[in-house]
């Protein structure tokens, strides 16, 4: 598993396919998930995540501040912040508030709009991912759009199979698992972060700018998959052929953080999930994300998370 995906993973993010649309033009929405639409998935969530993606027709999205985007069928629009943004089959149209419109589901379906002036037709799905932590590292490092265009390439083809499936059995009330959706979601986030990450031009900073530094990269994926091995800087920096100096500085460059400080995060980070999940005792959790002293791990994240672990694990 590569350092993106353990990050996903480790934040722990729910989500679903909740709503199915069709709008004829002209039309124009303003949208911004709520966390009460998360309930039926989860626990009031700290954080959003909402994305559209278009099976048919196109559509405009814009938030305030920013350039409008446009998205064909087979395209998604992710919207890491969660911000209130315009739906609109062209500019310039008074938007009506999405929420005005949802009518209810067929049977066990999925909540339905049907919208519009009766020109060119635009069939979406809107989904979600959320988080119950206030902060996510990665969403906060990503731009308040993304575009994502799952028709691009054989290995995208499975993406926009699996949503297109998802969508139509949602539609007819089956294919409820949380878990499934959750996935599926996850995996047009991944997707999308894949092809930012890969657009950025070597000037940003931050975990994505890291990732997609071939020897930084690799540090990443090192320390993500083996975070409980004994690493030290010389070890790392021989591991991606780099002097322990070059190594540093240009991890923390790009990183914003120095390699062992950001090792001990991501290492309370996976301990913090596993006392979620109530995988193993407190000395089971500290050995497997690396600390060989119970004393020093629970130190070291109440340093991290103001409570010791095993108020965490009871919350």
């Amino acid at each position: 598993m590569d350092a993106l995906s353990q990050l996903l993973r480790s934040v722990r993010l729910t989500g679903g396919i909740f709503l199915e649309a069709r709008f004829t033009a002209p039309w124009c929405v303003r949208s911004q998930l709520t966390p009460e639409d998360c309930t039926a998935y989860m626990a009031r969530p700290a954080q959003i995540l909402a994305y559209h993606f278009v099976i048919g027709g196109r559509l405009l999205c814009e938030i305030e501040g920013e350039d409008a985007i446009e998205v064909e069928a087979g395209e998604v629009v992710l919207l890491p912040r969660n911000d209130s943004h315009d739906l609109a089959s062209a500019t310039g149209l008074k938007p009506i508030k999405a929420g005005n419109l949802i009518e209810p589901p067929e049977g066990e379906g999925l909540l339905r709009i049907s919208h519009g002036g009766g020109g060119e037709e635009t069939h979406l799905v809107c989904g979600f991912l959320a988080s119950e932590d206030i902060y996510n590292p990665l969403i906060a490092t990503l731009p308040r759009m993304l575009k994502l265009d799952i028709r691009r390439g054989a290995s995208r083809d499975w993406v926009e199979a699996s949503v297109r499936f998802a969508a139509r059995e949602l539609a007819a009330g089956r294919f409820a698992s949380s878990d499934i959706m959750s996935r599926l979601s996850e995996l047009l986030l991944v997707e999308a972060v894949r092809d930012y990450a890969s657009s950025l031009d070597g000037t940003q900073s931050g975990w994505l700018a890291g990732l997609n530094d071939k020897q930084i990269g690799q540090a990443l994926a090192l320390l993500h998959n083996r975070a409980e091995a004994p690493w030290t800087i010389d070890k790392l920096a021989s591991e991606v052929s780099m002097s322990r100096s070059a190594f540093i500085d240009r991890f923390t460059s790009l990183v914003g953080l120095p390699p062992i400080k950001y090792l001990t995060q991501w290492r309370l980070s996976l301990a913090r999930e596993k006392l979620r999940s109530g995988r193993g005792s407190i000395a089971q959790i500290a050995h497997a994300v690396g600390y060989d002293s119970e004393v020093a791990f629970n130190r070291a994240f109440k340093r991290e998370f103001g409570q010791p672990p095993a108020r965490w694990g009871d919350s």
